[in-house]
């Protein structure tokens, strides 16, 4: 059994304490300083996640974000990543004090950052990090793939995958944290995991558009009847993209067609917040607006992306290698109708 600590206590971090704990692991689920209101609805209506609709197990215990520093004093066996892309560098300050040398890290965060100016892995954002406030022997993993959060929470059979520069760590994660609804694939190109992981979110706005990108001139329900078609052809451009963007950034190509990549960009672009952001743009409606009338309050991760590494990938990259992604870019980004050069 081991002490596993997940900081976030969103959806996903979650979701995450679920085979954590039937494992028998003792699980512990911190908020962040934005989350006490969340921790004590969780805790005054029967472990009942809002988020996730579902009821937690009685083992999985939930406190605020005060208790973290006393909870890491204490040295648990895992640290678990479970906030958002913009909340890195907050969690690598909270854990810097305590963390002592090995301790596995595991990133459950999807995203990518400009960080000195250059494209990173949030993984090796937060090695670099610890490595300023003199860390050594950093241990971190990455867990990625086709997961919904509601789904693990209600023990769907789930199939992820751990990477880890050196496979042992990630063999030892496996056999920690699987279930028997709960299967893990290893890797050692963690970087390659990474990348994929999160550029399908980029991808998966696109296929969502591809009912409003199939015959502008058709009526709508022409368009939502008969659009798969266009749904596949962009499916196919979409993966051969993300093997040259993830080959460029120094990842194997074969994990795009892995887990992390087609598997997830599949459960990405069937359903949820970007596949919905992108029937919007498809439909012709601009960003701002979409975001402003129908997804004001929605977080939409490929979006934020597109935000975040947009700039810089449409000044590093070459426009006739990625024109899908550009015209996703340049649309989130530049606030411009989307449009495929076919």
């Amino acid at each position: 059994m081991k002490n596993i600590i997940i900081i976030g206590a969103g959806a996903m971090g979650s979701a995450f304490a679920v085979p954590c704990a039937d494992n028998k692991n003792d699980v512990t689920i911190v908020g962040t300083h934005l989350e006490n209101d969340l921790i004590e609805k969780i805790k005054s209506n029967d472990q009942i996640h809002p988020a996730l609709k579902t009821k937690l197990s009685n083992k999985i215990k939930f406190e605020k974000f005060e208790k973290l520093q006393t909870i890491l004093k204490n040295e648990p066996d895992i640290i678990v990543c479970g906030v958002s892309s913009i909340g890195i560098e907050w969690f690598v300050q909270q854990i810097s004090k305590k963390y002592k040398k090995g301790i596995p890290i595991i990133l459950l965060t999807k995203g990518l950052s400009i960080f000195d100016n250059e494209l990173t892995t949030l993984s090796d954002k937060i090695r670099t990090l610890l490595s300023k406030d003199s860390h050594t022997e950093i241990n971190i993993s990455a867990i990625k793939g086709p997961c919904l959060a509601a789904g693990l929470a209600n023990k769907m059979r789930t199939g992820t995958i751990i990477a880890n520069q050196k496979v042992k760590e990630a063999q030892l994660l496996k056999g920690i944290i699987s279930t028997n609804y709960y299967y893990t694939e290893i890797s050692e190109d963690i970087k390659g995991v990474e990348l994929s992981g999160a550029i399908k979110n980029i991808y998966s706005m696109l296929i969502g558009a591809s009912e409003g990108l199939s015959n502008s001139k058709a009526p709508k329900e022409i368009q939502s009847k008969f659009f798969l078609n266009t749904a596949a052809s962009l499916i196919h451009r979409s993966i051969s993209e993300m093997v040259e963007f993830v080959s460029h950034y120094g990842g194997k190509p074969e994990t795009v067609y892995g887990l992390s990549g087609l598997g997830d960009l599949y459960v990405s672009a069937i359903g949820g917040r970007n596949s919905l952001m992108g029937k919007y743009l498809g439909e012709g409606y601009l960003y701002n607006d979409v975001k402003e009338k129908f997804m004001k309050d929605i977080t939409v991760e490929g979006a934020q992306l597109a935000i975040e590494i947009g700039p810089k990938i449409l000044q590093d990259l070459n426009l006739q290698h990625f024109p899908l992604m550009f015209s996703m870019l340049q649309t989130i980004c530049e606030n411009k109708k989307l449009e495929i050069n076919w």
